[in-house]
């Protein structure tokens, strides 16, 4: 047996450009052509994007997506096509299988993956498992699939499943692999996290060693608002070890021979499978196909990229969520209000890398009490990536609020109305900039801030996007330390990363007059937030209780204001979003 040759387009959709998708597929099958690739491979919902949300209620984009899916079909020439899309028919399901929000009147939803050669589909496979957690509802718009159609391509027996799948050990792949599957062809639309890699590489290890298969995982790539797609696709042998990795955070066709008879080897030293049960055969569709013999008969061995550290991976996926959010949602430039802080600092290098120097504007907006070091640290930063800043003073502005609201405050002494009344005008000329020129205004709140309401609505909280609202304060030092030893000179002054944190809303004020040292804060918010423990187990965790008990009641205050900031790119286990959707009247304690 010739090896199989397989390329996996790890490609950058757009939900809901079902044209503009459509053709960058078209135009990836002829690269895997050109590559004389045997079977090409593309992510999860390819066609539509992932995830496409409620579009799926709108018939038209039912019809749209199954219009481009001929299309696609007519480029699968000389080569097999295995491509995600939404597919659509009347099986009947049990109630227990019916999503949670069924679509009256109209046949049932399905993630599908479609088996296309020879301008023809020759068979669909219909995801089985539905996730509905965390960023997550697929059970609110498809249906499961039940039939594991087959491809014998040339000699080599080939499984098609989606994503999830695969992370189940008695799911689609045992099963495909029962019935004779040599390799598993997995299709995905895997959001990022950090760590999320080394989770599934584990995963993938442990299902292609389990059932003596060569695993190919194509993964989307791109940012989907809130939502990063890491791409990193890769190649599992039969005995668990990863022989192919795709490019992290980039488009890219990765190419291998697989060795097809090493599995049949493996398989044959360890003895016979258990037949399948008749019922499960029953569901089992073969597909044959043959292609023409290539004429090359060199071996194509894949790229093996190096996986990303922590801090490299966080910091790629925002740049790349900045990227997308900014040219999918037709915006050229961004504006983002610097103060000389730490926060405003990486947020506005996260841009530059993510979009240029030419297309980010720095607003500087100093108060009474913003200090002469602030001023020395933005027209150094400015320098430094060589953006335009300019400089709006809101001193008049604080002083006639004042004037305005004296009568109405007479006999209460200053607190934080008056501050906050500073980040409010900000706010409001950073969006004046935005409705005056078309930029994106970039808010520079981190999580730790997001998470205690350490924020003022319609004020440091106006704006667009949230660069950074998933990246807790310390992680945020992390990523300008680490992103100083990259080029010839730190992009952030020295000073802005030694200075304690402040808002300069008061005279010498520090974060920590009203937060615990982030040190501190950060590992308790970590395990109320992300890890959902109770006061007395993060107490026993080491932390004082008062101070934990403090956080925590925090935290619960301020989800009314987390419900009206902007979205922001998600790189943590549990994102404020999607991920957590906690009541705002709740009297739960």
């Amino acid at each position: 047996m010739r090896p199989l040759r397989i390329a996996m387009a790890q490609i950058n959709p757009t939900v809901g450009d079902i044209a503009g998708n459509t053709r960058l597929i078209q135009t990836w099958i002829k690269e895997a052509r050109r590559a004389k690739a045997d079977l090409v491979a593309f992510p999860e919902l390819a066609v539509t994007g992932y995830p496409p949300e409620d579009l799926l209620f709108k018939p038209r984009f039912i019809e749209d997506t199954q219009r481009a899916l001929k299309a696609v079909a007519a480029e699968a020439r000389g080569l097999v096509v295995v491509v995600g899309y939404v597919g659509q028919g009347a099986t009947a399901v049990s109630a227990s299988e019916a999503p949670s929000f069924p679509l009256a009147g109209r046949h049932e939803l399905y993630n599908e993956a479609a088996v296309l050669s020879d301008r023809r589909i020759l068979a669909t496979y219909r995801k089985r498992h539905l996730p509905n957690y965390g960023v997550f509802d697929e059970s609110r718009y498809f249906h499961p699939g039940s039939r594991l159609p087959l491809l014998v391509l040339n000699g080599a027996t080939i499984g098609v499943n989606i994503c999830e799948d695969i992370w189940f050990s008695d799911g689609p792949t045992r099963l495909q692999a029962s019935a004779g599957a040599e390799v598993i062809v997995n299709i995905n639309a895997s959001p990022f996290h950090v760590g999320k890699g080394r989770m599934r590489e584990q995963v993938l290890a442990t299902r292609a060693r389990e059932n003596r298969v060569i695993v190919t995982y194509t993964n989307t790539v791109g940012g989907q608002d809130e939502l990063v797609f890491d791409g990193c696709s890769m190649i599992v042998d039969q005995a668990g070890e990863i022989v192919g990795r795709g490019k992290a955070f980039e488009q890219d066709l990765i190419v291998a021979d697989l060795d097809v008879a090493a599995v049949g080897r493996v398989r044959l030293a360890q003895g016979r499978r258990k037949p399948l049960p008749p019922r499960v055969a029953a569901l089992i569709d073969r597909v044959d196909v043959r292609l023409p013999a290539r004429k090359s008969q060199s071996v194509v061995v894949p790229d093996l990229e190096p996986p990303l550290g922590r801090l490299d991976e966080a910091y790629r996926a925002l740049v790349l969520g900045v990227q997308d959010y900014v040219r999918k949602n037709g915006f050229k430039r961004v504006v983002i209000g610097l103060s000389g802080g730490v926060d405003s600092a990486i947020t506005a290098v996260i841009a530059v890398d993510a979009l240029g120097a030419e297309n980010v504007l720095g607003v500087f907006m100093p108060s009474p009490y913003t200090s002469r070091a602030s001023r020395e640290d933005v027209a150094d930063m400015a320098r430094r990536l060589h953006i335009q800043v300019d400089t709006l003073s809101i001193t008049a502005t604080f002083k006639s609020y004042l004037r305005a609201l004296g009568r109405s405050f007479k006999g209460r002494r200053p607190d934080t109305t008056e501050e906050n009344l500073q980040a409010r005008i900000r706010g409001n000329l950073l969006m004046a900039y935005s409705n005056k020129f078309g930029h994106l205004v970039l808010t520079t709140g981190n999580k730790s801030e997001m998470s205690v309401g350490y924020a003022t609505l319609y004020g440091d909280m106006a704006g667009g996007f949230a660069v950074i609202k998933d990246v807790p304060k310390t992680m945020v030092y992390e990523l300008s330390h680490m992103r100083n030893l990259v080029g010839p000179v730190p992009v952030i002054p020295k000073r802005v990363l030694e200075r304690a944190p402040t808002a300069e809303l008061r005279p010498d004020q520090k974060d920590e007059d009203s937060l615990p040292p982030y040190a501190i804060l950060d590992p308790i918010l970590k395990a109320y937030v992300e890890e959902d423990r109770a006061l007395e187990d993060i107490t026993a965790m080491g932390f004082d209780r008062e101070t934990v008990a403090r956080v925590i009641a925090l935290v619960d205050r301020s989800e009314y204001k987390r419900r009206q900031a902007p979205l922001g790119i998600k790189i943590t286990h549990r994102a404020f979003g999607k991920d957590r959707r906690m009541p705002i009247t709740n009297g739960y304690r």
